[in-house]
């Protein structure tokens, strides 16, 4: 008997089950977007795609989120999915305090992805030892959703900006207004 939550693509299936039980969608996502060739790189495929949700993924490509939804259940040989766009879980405009004055520390992890390492484990550490009222930038090729994600769930805020196709700028700071899940 087959796990009937397996045979779904919706915005929170996770990418990494998806390519496990349909392979071939990997070729659907790349035609969709060339950000999508990063899948080629191991420890993202290992890291990022094992636990990114579609959600995430669309955030991280840009590319909108019924779309993407669309193309991977049609290329999975599934009926189609209304899906709601989400109203905007980033701020509309920059918070005051994601700016270049106010970051103590910056890492710039674009080589070491590009090289096949993951920054989680560094990112996380930095983001411990910042004081309160710090900044926290964070230079990737791609919005790092699942890790801003993450941060949200131990206590901080982010805020990402696109420069271009292989420079994204996250900014961190505590979040004063939650307490981190433990």
């Amino acid at each position: 008997m087959h796990d009937c939550s397996a045979a779904h693509i919706t915005p929170e299936s996770r990418l990494g089950e998806l390519l496990e039980r349909w392979p071939h969608l990997e070729a659907v996502l790349v035609e969709i977007s060339p950000h999508f060739r990063a899948l080629s790189n191991p420890v993202l495929r290992r890291t990022v795609a094992k636990v990114a949700t579609l959600r995430q993924v669309s955030t991280v490509s840009g590319v909108p989120l019924g779309v993407l939804i669309e193309r991977l259940r049609a290329g999975a040989g599934l009926p189609p999915l209304a899906v709601a766009e989400a109203s905007g879980d980033a701020p509309a405009a920059r918070p005051t305090w994601a700016v270049e004055g106010r970051v103590a520390h910056t890492r710039d992890a674009r080589a070491a992805i590009g090289a096949g390492e993951h920054p989680l484990p560094q990112v996380m550490a930095d983001l411990a030892a910042l004081a309160d009222g710090q900044v926290y930038l964070l230079l990737t090729p791609f919005v790092p959703a699942p890790l801003a994600d993450l941060a949200r769930e131990k206590g901080f805020r982010s805020f990402s900006v696109v420069e271009s196709d292989d420079l994204v700028r996250t900014y961190f700071t505590k979040d004063e207004t939650a307490a981190p899940r433990p």
